[in-house]
């Protein structure tokens, strides 16, 4: 039984780890599909690679240009300077949200319409402690712009909570941006005949 237990618990922690953690938002599709494109380019040059910068987008952009190409080129769109229809650019930024409120006040209020609950959950403690406070998040945007009007017909941005902000890991973090701009990407039709 406890074998089995912990099968099951050894085998669920990867997948949930693995879907944890990163917000993707997407803009409605309506008018990157109505565009009818089939060529792009990027908006601006790709970062020069320099070994010595400590900054995360030098890390971050031949990762994101390479995974970016290879969804759409899967998906039949073609990078093509000359004849590009669409721009893609990506912005890297930090940002600091305000977290989860406190489930232990969830029952404070005024009203004597309810009998708040006197026994200390130590776990709903501590997610309240971790969850309440300020919290750093990395963000990449990605932006489609119409090439001829330059007015944007897509955009994702995809979160993620900064966990450890001095570990830097370029192969871990390579694994899972490839998933998560896959999954960013999904919603893109396939290029127009």
């Amino acid at each position: 039984m406890r074998f089995t237990r912990f099968l099951v618990y050894s085998l669920l922690l990867p997948v949930l780890a693995a879907c944890s953690g990163v917000e993707i938002e997407q803009s409605s599709i309506d008018t990157f599909a109505a565009g009818n494109y089939h060529y792009y380019k990027w908006r601006s040059k790709p970062l020069p690679s320099t070994t010595r910068s400590t900054d995360p987008v030098y890390t971050l952009d031949p990762i994101i240009r390479r995974d970016v190409d290879a969804a759409l080129q899967a998906k039949g769109y073609a990078l093509d300077e000359d004849r590009a229809q669409f721009t893609v650019d990506y912005l890297y930024a930090n940002d600091l949200r305000q977290g989860e409120r406190s489930q232990l006040a969830s029952n404070i209020t005024p009203y004597p319409r309810v009998t708040p609950n006197r026994q200390v959950n130590q776990a709903a403690v501590d997610n309240a402690i971790a969850l309440g406070g300020v919290q750093e998040t990395n963000n990449i945007t990605l932006q489609f712009n119409d090439s001829a009007t330059n007015q944007e017909v897509w955009q994702a941005t995809l979160s993620k909570v900064v966990e450890d902000a001095n570990n830097i890991d370029a192969t871990r973090l390579d694994d899972h941006l490839q998933r998560f701009l896959e999954r960013a990407l999904a919603p893109i039709p396939p290029a127009s005949q």
